[in-house]
């Protein structure tokens, strides 16, 4: 068993919200089993569900046996917990799609292969519910529980308060009970004596612990983290685009690594605890050592390092650096030929663009004529001024005015990247 205490983990890293009242002591009584639920709404996760992953991540590395439960039955009908609209209805080789490419996400921070007493395991809600007929759940676990009680809820009542449209179905008043019985399912069949989650499923999991109380006798225990915001205010893990996926063909491991690298101080602080593996003092001399020169980024450069190996690899990690010299660094020719199609679209990712035909280039363009054609300066004149300044650059590399532009400068056989000055790119497609 790992001599690292779970609770004070989760207490330093400020990954603890609320913990029913002997659930530390749980901890030293052996192994503990837990269980954290997520709905396979996509294919991919993305890094709003890193903190449960990462709860699951320290219970193991802590002795604790983790379960991640798929909602299979309970993604067909959604959950009402903070949120306005019931969620889309999946079918079942759907999840099953989702479910198999969750799993393959989370190999990277859970060890579900080895011998060992406490490797991770994946369960599905819908193999235990997808015969449960409607009487046998009004039966076996309908009358344990009242209306009142479920009315109780926090996450009930803001949906019974809005207005006939909006307010919430029966199929969505249900979930609790649902989440219940996954609770009390895994408490028999697997051992399992906590359920965790963020703080806006506390109703649902105590629910559970109530139902298994009430079924079994038993005593069962929640955990909460708090809900991840920004600094700001604003919903961690959005960016104009949308979500941060961990599958690199959603989001390139280029644009992960670089939204790390641009958190907050602040953020980076409260993130490097709560998203990485470093110990309590590798992250205190991390924040003294920021603090001195808070010019220098550390804790931004090591966080995106960390979390970038973590969910992709050295090698994408690697990549992301390379490709981050391009535009910020001294970035070279080789480098632009070494990134892959993907990355350098995301590195010019709202940088000025044109297209060009291939056959313009055939015979080669002289420079001037291609900076105009192209649309990236406004005039032939301002083109040899530029040119004459010794500002323009092809790839990464200073060029006269008597340079020709050809194919044979295509990058990955349909790019150029054009440049004046230090800041000013334009991204050219050949087709």
């Amino acid at each position: 068993m790992s001599s690292k205490n779970f609770i004070k983990e989760k207490k330093w890293r400020g990954m603890l919200h609320t913990m029913m009242p002997g659930t530390e002591e749980l901890f030293e009584k052996g192994m503990v089993t837990a269980y954290v639920g997520t709905d396979p709404t996509a294919d991919s996760l993305h890094i709003g569900h890193l903190v449960s992953i990462m709860m699951l991540k320290h219970l193991q590395e802590c002795g604790g046996k983790p379960l991640m439960l798929i909602g299979g039955a309970t993604g067909m009908i959604g959950d009402p917990s903070g949120k306005s609209d019931e969620r889309n209805l999946l079918d079942e080789a759907t999840l099953r799609h989702n479910q198999e490419s969750i799993k393959k996400q989370l190999s990277r921070f859970l060890d579900f292969d080895s011998e060992a007493p406490n490797a991770a395991e994946m369960v599905n809600n819908y193999d235990w519910m997808k015969d449960f007929s409607f009487l046998d759940f009004a039966r076996e676990v309908g009358k344990h529980i009242t209306v009142n009680y479920m009315m109780a809820k926090d996450s009930v009542k803001s949906r019974l308060n809005g207005t006939a449209n909006d307010g919430l179905s029966f199929t969505e008043f249900t979930y609790q009970l649902l989440q219940g019985y996954d609770f009390l399912h895994l408490y028999q069949e697997k051992g399992c004596r906590l359920q965790m989650g963020g703080s806006d499923q506390w109703g649902n999991i105590t629910t559970g612990t109530e139902l298994i109380r009430r079924k079994t006798g038993g005593e069962a225990y929640g955990l909460t983290c708090p809900l991840i915001t920004k600094a700001d205010g604003k919903k961690f893990g959005k960016t104009e685009k949308g979500n941060i996926w961990l599958d690199a063909a959603r989001t390139s491991p280029y644009e992960f690594y670089q939204f790390w690298l641009n958190t907050s101080d602040s953020d980076a602080e409260r993130y490097i605890k709560i998203f990485t593996m470093l110990t309590e003092e590798e992250v205190k001399d991390l924040v003294a050592r920021h603090s001195q020169a808070p010019h220098l980024r550390l804790l931004q450069s090591r966080l995106a390092e960390e979390i970038t190996v973590m969910v992709h690899s050295r090698e994408d990690y690697n990549a992301a650096v390379e490709a981050s010299q391009i535009l910020f660094g001294q970035a070279t020719k080789e480098n632009l030929l070494h990134i892959s199609e993907s990355t350098l679209l995301s590195v010019f990712d709202g940088v000025p663009a044109g297209e060009m035909s291939s056959q313009e280039l055939a015979d080669g363009m002289d420079v001037a004529s291609l900076l105009l054609k192209s649309g990236f300066l406004p005039s032939l004149g301002e083109a040899r001024r530029a040119l004459k300044e010794n500002s323009i650059s092809v790839n990464k590399e200073k060029i006269s005015a008597d340079y020709m532009v050809g194919t044979n400068d295509l990058i990955d056989g349909k790019y150029i990247v054009l440049q004046r000055g230090k800041k000013n790119y334009f991204l050219l497609t050949v087709k």
